[in-house]
């Protein structure tokens, strides 16, 4: 088997046309065919915590997924938990994404519960060095989101170009100066931006834009999603400045690669868990692991009701590797005909579509925890 190098000078011709012309690449939808678009991950929660993630069947069977109205992604909230921990699902994209736009609309995310530990977000292959994107995260009764950058070493941002408040800007997960994989963060300062205060408002819209200079998340309350998002022709240049912008010191194309789309509620654990003490919930407890064994009518409302999940690409900005003008294809020809080479970009012909990556998690973080740990969480 070798490998061709295929150069389609028509796309690039396209670069001259427009900065960002985004087109939809994947409609995730809301019929049961949204899990088929997902592994369900089974392995050990990285991040240690009181947690046990299962199959689609059971989840399915246990009532903690279902498709009745817009996409339902939830806990168990009705049984003692036993060890390994609370039942739970963690869903992990068979689609990866290099660049893109990717939106969600959600009508309810997890509530501002003690124990939980809430994320939607995206993870390249070979953790850290294809980087992690925090988009929504919070642990406990926390009201503000927290987004994140988690990187190899040589990636810092600017304080500079959002509306959030800048809480560490070195990216790399072992950045001196800075509490264990703190990553590069960024709170809002919206209390309608995560959890009980984002439902009391009827949801909202997260967007996400990944280009090759920045990554980008906008955060809109449901009553003030705009037109172009509703209508499915989403202008990111129209939507003024954004929640966080994580640009500067940052070479952001050689730091984040081949992304999943991840949903997942884990409990306690290395950030939830170890702020337990320090936190309001305290008094609820001697331990977060007591608290969330015990309680389980608590996590009624630690759950996820998916409206959509779309993601548009650039024909423009979505080529890795390649002059302007041109998008480099690298393609494996063995006895069987061409398939995609893994690592390569999205090519908006379909004549390359990647495969899906059904890599175990498990094998990622042998040295870190998953990337939502803080180790100056808030509580």
């Amino acid at each position: 088997m070798h490998v061709l190098s295929t150069i389609l000078p028509a796309l690039g011709l396209l670069a001259h046309v427009s900065s960002a012309a985004y087109t939809l690449r994947d409609d995730y939808g809301t019929s049961d065919s949204f899990f088929d678009r997902f592994n369900f991950y089974t392995d050990t929660d990285p991040t240690n915590g009181f947690v046990n993630y299962i199959d689609r069947n059971t989840a399915s069977r246990n009532g903690l997924i279902n498709t009745g109205n817009g996409v339902y992604i939830g806990v168990d909230h009705a049984n003692t938990a036993n060890t390994p921990g609370r039942q739970s699902v963690r869903l992990e994209s068979t689609t990866t994404y290099k660049h893109g736009l990717v939106i969600l609309d959600l009508a309810h995310m997890p509530s501002s519960t003690c124990g939980s530990w809430p994320a939607f977000w995206m993870l390249g292959s070979n953790w850290p060095n294809n980087g992690e994107i925090d988009i929504i995260e919070g642990v406990n009764e926390q009201t503000q989101n927290q987004m994140a950058l988690h990187t190899s070493n040589g990636c810092t941002i600017n304080n500079t170009g959002f509306t959030g408040t800048l809480e560490t800007a070195n990216c790399y997960v072992q950045a001196p100066g800075q509490s264990a994989n703190s990553g590069c963060t960024i709170q809002s300062d919206s209390t309608q931006s995560y959890g009980t205060g984002f439902n009391n408002v009827g949801g909202g819209v997260y967007a996400t834009e990944w280009t090759g200079s920045a990554i980008s998340i906008w955060f809109f309350p449901s009553y003030a999603v705009p037109a172009d998002i509703s209508s499915g022709n989403p202008n990111p240049a129209a939507w003024g400045v954004p929640t966080a912008r994580f640009a500067g010191g940052c070479d952001i194309n050689s730091h984040f690669n081949d992304m999943q789309i991840v949903f997942d509620v884990t409990f306690c654990g290395d950030w939830a868990g170890s702020v337990w003490s320090s936190s309001s919930c305290a008094s609820r407890a001697g331990s977060c692991v007591d608290y969330v064994r015990n309680n389980p009518t608590a996590f009624q409302e630690t759950y996820w009701r998916v409206r959509s999940l779309k993601v548009y690409q650039d024909w423009t900005s979505s080529a890795t590797g390649a002059d302007a003008g041109e998008v480099e294809v690298e393609v494996e020809v063995g006895a069987e005909g061409a398939e995609v080479e893994a690592g390569v970009a999205w090519d908006p012909t379909g004549l390359f579509e990647r495969p899906p990556q059904k890599t175990s998690m498990k094998h990622r973080r042998q040295h870190y925890r998953h990337g939502h740990g803080r180790g100056h969480g808030h509580a």
